[in-house]
């Protein structure tokens, strides 16, 4: 049973389950783990992990169109080395302070990998969830795509070789890129405007299944009108990796939303991000395509790691 099996079942039970953030009266809440062998590649540094492991979980508060509050996270690993420690909770501090939060603390555990857990709150009093989506709409997405995927090929080419100069430089690179900011301005931005939204931390291709599941409906992707990250041409060949990478990779924790045609210029002069219209909702029996051609859901899921 992979994550996605996982959660449909307990969304069953669970009703508060299904967006990316449990609503409670004007809370959201929200709570993700990470662990080094498959979320942090060798070179990330401890306040990049800090910044990342807390901003994931602040993205889905921003996937509610809702305020940051306050966050707080376990830190679990083998032994406590003090620098590692004083520096993921820099990293915390930072990018809580980065949209107007407080990172408040936390827990310390032994654990056999480095792992961190996160909790994350935010207020809001009309949170936007992934169901509200209608056909004619248009499908937009906040700033580029595929830089943790950039990110994750500078660390492995750290790792080739060529010398400790460039190395550094790739690492260096691949840190910066790793620490995304979230989109907390730009979910309060579309709050007043999108019907159905969430983050693309599973991919572009997989979120627009996630969200067409969600409002029953399909959507119609303009493949040219995706916006690709600059950095993703620096390290792929092809274009058909340059589409896998800004689409199925995942983790560059974008918003994805939905925002009615007349709506539309206005939600794109009060996002302080940019926000690109990528397609337009259909309906459901037209299913998702991009240019015209079934868009395969296909992404990233925890428990079926060769999707």
């Amino acid at each position: 049973m992979d994550e996605r099996e996982a959660l449909s079942r307990i969304a069953a039970t669970l009703p508060d389950a299904g967006d990316d953030a449990a609503v409670v009266g004007s809370t959201v809440i929200t709570t993700d783990m990470l662990h080094d062998r498959t979320d942090f590649p060798a070179g990330t540094t401890r306040y990049t992990a800090g910044w990342r492991a807390v901003g994931a979980s602040l993205s889905d508060v921003a996937a509610m169109g809702a305020d940051a509050t306050a966050a707080v996270a376990v830190y679990a690993d083998a032994d406590f080395d003090p620098d590692a420690l004083t520096a993921f909770i820099d990293g915390a501090a930072d990018v809580c302070a980065a949209v107007d939060g407080r990172y408040v603390g936390g827990d310390l555990d032994r654990h056999s990998e480095f792992t961190a857990a996160t909790t994350a709150i935010g207020e809001t009093d009309d949170p936007v969830r992934r169901s509200g989506a209608t056909p004619g709409e248009a499908v937009c997405v906040t700033g580029t795509l595929g830089r943790s995927a950039a990110a994750v090929e500078l660390f492995d080419a750290a790792a080739t070789g060529d010398g400790e100069e460039v190395a550094s430089d790739r690492l260096d690179r691949a840190n910066e890129l790793f620490r995304f900011p979230p989109r907390i301005a730009a979910g309060r931005a579309l709050a007043g405007h999108a019907t159905a939204m969430m983050d693309s931390s599973d991919g572009l291709a997989r979120s627009v299944h996630q969200l067409a599941e969600a409002s029953d409906v399909g959507f119609a992707l303009d493949r040219a009108a995706v916006p690709i990250d600059p950095t993703v041409d620096d390290v792929t060949e092809t274009a058909e990796d340059r589409w896998r990478l800004a689409t199925r990779f995942g983790e560059d924790f974008e918003l994805v939303c939905t925002v009615p045609e007349a709506a539309l210029e206005s939600a794109v002069d009060r996002c302080p991000t940019d926000l690109t219209r990528i397609g337009s909702v259909v309906p459901a029996d037209r299913g998702v395509t991009v240019d015209g051609e079934p868009l395969p859901d296909r992404g990233y899921t925890h428990g079926d790691e060769g999707s």
